[in-house]
């Protein structure tokens, strides 16, 4: 079977995975799982391993950073029936992003 490298680009979907302020709501009940990969360190040149916490949505995982969860419980606190809400995100680089929750009727 031959393929055309136009089509095949067409199709291509990335598996990278994104980030949860990329989505236009997120429901408090999506269920959360651990999730892991290998990077090098730009640094020390030695493999580490990243774990962070995702979502799957239509098979794309969605990492949701510790800020997030940070704000939630706090929104959470004040109004425990909150069913979705989306996230807000500034700024570039490790220590220079910032999440905001916003809460969504």
């Amino acid at each position: 079977m031959n393929n055309k490298l136009g089509e095949i680009a067409k199709d291509y979907k990335s598996n990278a995975t994104k980030n949860i302020a990329d989505l236009p709501e997120v429901s408090t009940e999506l269920e959360v799982f651990d999730d892991q990969f290998e990077i090098t360190d730009k640094v020390t040149k030695q493999n580490k391993t990243v774990k962070q916490k995702v979502v799957c949505i239509d098979n794309i995982n969605y990492r949701i950073p510790v800020s997030v969860f940070q704000q939630l419980k706090i929104v959470l606190e004040d109004n425990p029936n909150l069913k979705k809400f989306k996230v807000k995100k500034s700024g570039e680089g490790i220590d220079g992003t910032r999440y905001q929750v916003i809460p969504l009727v």
